[in-house]
This record gives structure tokens, C-alpha cells and sequence, in this order.
């Protein structure tokens, strides 16, 4: 697994975390980071895990917007949690971070929802990204 999945994964976990405490992720990564410094089976929270960590936080009401807008059939609050982290960091990465091709951002989220989540889930996820891929010109503000 390359250093940028796992990265993902770990902000994955993070975002599901703050999501079913209820509180921010920018928390729970801080939290994850102490723990990290004194506990050897805790790694060290890696700079592209911050970086998707701090950049969903810093836009979460637009991300949470457009999954909510693009997303036929369900409410954010009714999807399964893992899939609405899953979106929410995928959506980061596809719309606001250019150092990745959109491609590998699909595949990536797509695999998460594979290994994490529900049988119907890879699709509804690709479905979805795929979705936001085609209008992310319109979709940056």
C-alpha cells in the first residue's frame, strides 16, 4: 500500500471518528498526533493526512453541500457513516487538491468503500465522485 493510501485511510479513520463523536476532526486529529508521541503502536499522523484532514475542516459546509445536492436518494444524515467520510474526504481531494489525478482519487475512495463499508456502497460512492468529477470546474468556490 503506498504512502498516500495510507494516508487516506488514517484520515478516513479520523474524519469517521469526529463524525460519530460528534466533534471537529481537526479534534480528534490533535488527539491522534499526542497519543502518537507516547504510544509506539500509534504511528505518527503523516503530513498528507493533515493535509486532508485541515482542508475537509476548512470546507466541510460546502463538501457536506454538494454531497448532499448530488446525491439521489439520500440525506447526508442518512447514509452510512463510513460512505459520508468517504465522500467528504474524496470530495476534498477531487475538487480542491490538484496534486492528484482525479482518476486515482475515484480509485482510491472507491477501494476504502470496498474494504470498509457495504456491497453497494463502491458504486454509490463512484457513482457520486464521478458525478462531482464532471462539474468540479463549477464546483470550486
Amino acid at each position: 500500500m503506498s504512502a498516500r493510501s495510507k494516508a487516506r485511510k488514517r484520515a478516513l479513520q479520523i474524519l469517521f471518528e469526529a463524525d460519530q463523536r460528534g466533534v471537529p476532526p481537526l479534534d480528534v486529529m490533535a488527539s491522534w498526533v499526542e497519543i502518537g508521541k507516547t504510544d509506539d503502536r500509534q504511528p505518527p499522523v503523516s503530513e498528507y493526512t493533515r493535509e486532508l484532514v485541515e482542508g475537509y475542516a476548512a470546507r466541510a459546509e460546502r463538501i457536506d453541500e454538494l454531497i448532499a445536492q448530488y446525491s439521489v436518494g439520500w440525506t447526508l444524515d442518512r447514509m452510512p457513516g463510513v460512505d459520508r467520510n468517504i465522500l467528504r474526504l474524496a470530495a476534498f481531494e477531487l475538487i480542491w487538491q490538484d496534486g492528484t489525478p482525479d482518476a486515482v482519487v475515484l480509485d482510491e475512495a472507491v477501494q476504502l468503500a470496498r474494504e470498509f463499508s457495504t456491497d453497494d456502497s463502491p458504486p454509490f460512492v463512484n457513482g457520486l465522485l464521478g458525478r462531482l468529477k464532471d462539474l468540479k470546474p463549477s464546483l470550486r468556490r
